[in-house]
């Protein structure tokens, strides 16, 4: 069937767009993103209720890159943006698509990317807010800036690398080391999950000056030189950190969450069995070690021993 989504949603306004061929490779971006989440989604459920953060920050990544990159293939979620520069035969402030739904995309992925390594360091909840919100300065500051036709436009540049440049020196110096005091095993982890990532960052605000910026490349090259750095930052860079992850005992970072609603509709029967279980159990000698055992294990610590409200509940 033929790809006739350029037809169907024409770049109205635009001079320099995407091409049929651009909108056929923006349509296998979202084929492998699609892919990638449904694995991700099916993964998730091996794991105990409770402890599946990781997996579902990896399907709110996949998620929002795929519906992004479906408005890209359908060439929606463009606005036409006048030009600083003349290139490949259009004069300056000719109109040119710029991507709205990209920058969308990157405000929701990029955060979860940086949840995904810094969740896994043991980094203080103050630096991870403060992460988030200059990976976020860094996302509006593009955007502000390639809507910007004038000279102007690489002040807000300016400010998305100083925001990239505290992203890198979070993971390198405080994230690092944080993840060195749970264990050099969970040091080793992030390192390689920080570099992979730290590089493909280096490379988006090269691609934006050539585009968005410099109007140096074509649409049809931007959407290519964006598509597999997205691929490599989200699907690929996910693949291996989750199985990274695997190797390790993550009941350390404490992140299991409670079954609230369980616990609470028996409550009172708890407070009140609680004396007469201690009693019964107290004469038994010491109870043997749990067995601890990862994120990726196919029970949990929380799922293998019944809550003393669900054993409860059970023998009632």
């Amino acid at each position: 069937m033929a790809n006739d989504a350029i037809n169907v949603n024409p770049p109205n306004g635009a001079v320099q767009h995407i091409t049929s061929h651009g909108s056929d490779w923006l349509w296998a971006v979202f084929a492998i993103m699609t892919v990638s989440d449904i694995i991700v989604f099916f993964w998730q459920f091996r794991l105990p209720r409770g402890q599946r953060v990781f997996h579902q920050l990896a399907m709110f990544i996949l998620t929002t890159a795929a519906i992004a990159y479906f408005a890209m293939a359908s060439d929606l979620g463009f606005t036409p943006v006048a030009t600083e520069f003349g290139h490949m035969g259009y004069a300056a402030g000719t109109a040119r698509q710029l991507w709205y739904v990209r920058y969308i995309d990157w405000v929701i992925t990029t955060p979860s990317l940086l949840l995904t390594l810094v969740l896994a360091s043991g980094l203080p909840l103050s630096d991870i807010i403060a992460l988030c919100y200059f990976d976020i300065v860094m996302i509006v500051t593009g955007l502000v800036g390639g809507l910007v036709p004038s000279v102007y436009k690489w002040g807000f540049y300016a400010f998305g690398c100083a925001a990239l440049f505290y992203i890198w020196w979070v993971l390198a110096g405080p994230a690092r080391s944080s993840a060195g005091v749970i264990g050099p095993k969970f040091q080793s982890a992030f390192t390689l999950s920080a570099a992979i990532l730290s590089f493909l960052w280096l490379l988006y605000p090269i691609a934006w000056g050539l585009a968005d910026g410099g109007n140096v490349i074509s649409p049809d090259s931007e959407m290519v030189f964006y598509g597999v750095l997205d691929v490599l930052a989200k699907p690929v860079f996910t693949f291996i950190h989750l199985w990274k992850l695997s190797s390790l005992d993550l009941t350390l970072l404490q992140l299991s969450s409670g079954k609230f609603t369980t616990s609470a509709g028996v409550y009172d029967r708890e407070k009140h069995a609680a004396s007469a279980v201690t009693a019964t159990t107290a004469g038994a000698g010491a109870a043997a070690p749990t067995k601890t055992g990862g994120l990726f294990a196919r029970r949990g610590q929380r799922d293998a021993e019944p809550r003393m409200s669900e054993q409860t509940a059970v023998n009632a």
